[in-house]
């Protein structure tokens, strides 16, 4: 991330009461960004939003994405040259028991602020996140790569793919000939501090081990690409500074995932970090349910062309990301201030990455 680039940048973001959305947030005021958010409320208890006070530092706009003439309104009142749209329905067995909501979220959410960001004269780069499990998932052990076909079996994945094939659609209808930078970005299964999503691992450890029960694994030996919610951030940024300069270059898809070797099962990540912990815990077990929804076993992402082209690395193995993301929750039960220590881990990636 090139701080003098994000300095007095207006930037539009989606999505900035999530997990990953009050990490960017938080970077992106240290950098002097001139922020907008749109997004619901958090809808959790704990959330980081809140914890870290996120809104001290931006516009904040409750606005539900599905809403295209307010997304639109506000686009158009705060005119923003950079939109990062990371705003979704994120959750995969919520998208089985929700798929209408999950699809108008996921598909026409993106489509409304891909629509008011080509009719506002400001944008010049618009970056949107999707997920890895974008691909057509085939279940082999090597890396997707960006070429690979859209797919996904469940709502959620395949409504993600539907965001990567509309996105397509406006780059190359409306984004190119306008001159504007249009890029989709696929991440692995991040993690760290200050996620408490709904059926999500590491929220499901962290609850386990404050009412010291044995954590309840459904699936330890699936395989996922690990990382820090910081390693796709930075990456995220670099892609827009990227399109900045060169908007029709880089107006692809792009993988930010860890190295192959972080890329391991669920039961080894849940064992690391109750190892990390450091203290007294009721371990874990495995918890096979009847019935249960599908869901990937193998899924690793190929980020050899961010690697070539954008000069782009992970810089946090998967025990530094385990050991950061336990000295997050440990201080937060110290009830330290969650703004505070947030901003230094971004201070310390900073340092680690150069940046």
């Amino acid at each position: 991330m090139n701080t003098a680039f994000w300095s007095t940048k207006k930037v539009l973001l989606t999505g900035h009461t999530g997990f990953k959305g009050s990490w960017l947030s938080l970077w992106l005021q240290q950098a002097g960004a001139k922020l907008c958010g749109i997004a619901l409320p958090p809808n959790t208890q704990p959330n980081l939003f809140e914890l870290a006070q996120v809104v001290e530092g931006m516009q904040s706009h409750f606005v539900d994405i599905r809403d295209a003439a307010a997304v639109k309104k506000i686009m158009d009142t705060f005119k923003p040259e950079i939109v990062i749209h990371m705003a979704a329905q994120p959750l995969v067995r919520y998208s089985y028991d929700f798929p209408v909501e999950t699809y108008a979220t996921n598909v026409m959410g993106t489509v409304h602020v891909l629509e008011a960001a080509r009719h506002c004269d400001s944008v010049r780069v618009v970056v949107n996140v999707t997920t890895d499990k974008c691909y057509e998932n085939r279940e082999w052990v090597w890396g997707y790569r960006e070429n690979e076909p859209m797919g996904g079996h469940d709502p959620y994945s395949n409504s993600k793919g539907c965001s990567e094939l509309v996105t397509s659609a406006y780059r190359n209808s409306f984004y190119h000939k306008a001159g504007k930078g249009l890029a989709s970005a696929r991440a692995g299964n991040v993690i760290g501090g200050g996620d408490w999503a709904l059926d999500r691992l590491v929220p499901d450890i962290i609850n386990s081990i404050i009412h010291k029960q044995p954590v309840a694994v459904r699936n330890p030996t699936a395989i996922r690409p690990w990382q820090h919610v910081l390693e796709p951030l930075s990456g995220y940024l670099l892609l827009a500074e990227k399109l900045w300069d060169n908007p029709k270059h880089y107006a692809e898809g792009w993988n930010f995932g860890p190295h192959v070797h972080d890329a391991v099962n669920v039961g080894i990540v849940v064992e690391k970090i109750l190892a990390q912990w450091g203290s007294d815990h009721a371990g874990s077990k495995h918890e096979s349910q009847q019935g249960a929804p599908h869901e990937a076993n193998y899924l690793k992402l190929d980020i050899t062309k961010a690697q070539a082209e954008l000069h782009w690395q992970p810089r946090l193995t998967l025990d530094m990301t385990l050991q950061w993301l336990v000295e997050w929750y440990h201080a937060w039960m110290r009830k330290e201030d969650m703004k505070v220590f947030t901003l230094k881990q971004i201070e310390q990636y900073q340092n680690k990455a150069g940046v």
